[in-house]
């Protein structure tokens, strides 16, 4: 199967199921014919801009819809604030000297990384996302602070 015509099949399951996890959007392209890797599906996720939202019955993958935009790479910068962006991933933050530890939800902190990294701040040097924990290198104790300070704030704004 060509990769469009999967991706094709994945946006519509997005669009018409509460989908939780990427196991049970695998078992869901399963019963449709398609069989995928795993690395293939986190690809396809990727590339789509499917991320999980949360809503008062669950946290459910949701679709970005956007004329033209086959990538996330840019979309959420482009739609939130990055305390939005804050406010909407972060679950706990903690700080080790000049390096700033996020928790977010599972498949959440490479996005709230694509975010930050994009968001040009010069204090801060790079970030390196897991898939719920997110580290946040920044140039110095201060910085480091004053932005552990302001993902506190974005987070208790929530």
């Amino acid at each position: 199967m060509k990769k469009q015509d999967r991706q094709e099949i994945i946006r519509e399951l997005i669009r018409n199921n509460k989908i939780d996890t990427q196991e049970e959007l695998s078992q869901r392209l399963i019963k449709v014919g398609v069989t995928t890797t795993q690395a293939t599906l986190s690809r396809d996720i990727r590339e789509l801009g499917i991320i999980k939202n949360r809503f008062d019955e669950g946290n459910f993958y949701t679709l970005f819809e956007q004329a033209d935009h086959t990538e996330n790479s840019g979309f959420i910068r482009a739609s939130m604030s990055l305390s939005a962006t804050l406010s909407a991933y972060v679950s706990s933050v903690s700080r080790a000297v000049f390096i700033i530890i996020v928790h977010t939800g599972l498949g959440e902190a490479d996005l709230l990384a694509t975010a930050i990294d994009g968001s040009g701040r010069p204090e801060i040097l790079g970030t390196i996302a897991g898939a719920d924990t997110l580290l946040i290198t920044c140039q110095d104790e201060t910085s480091a602070a004053n932005f552990e300070r302001e993902i506190r704030d974005a987070i208790q704004s929530n």
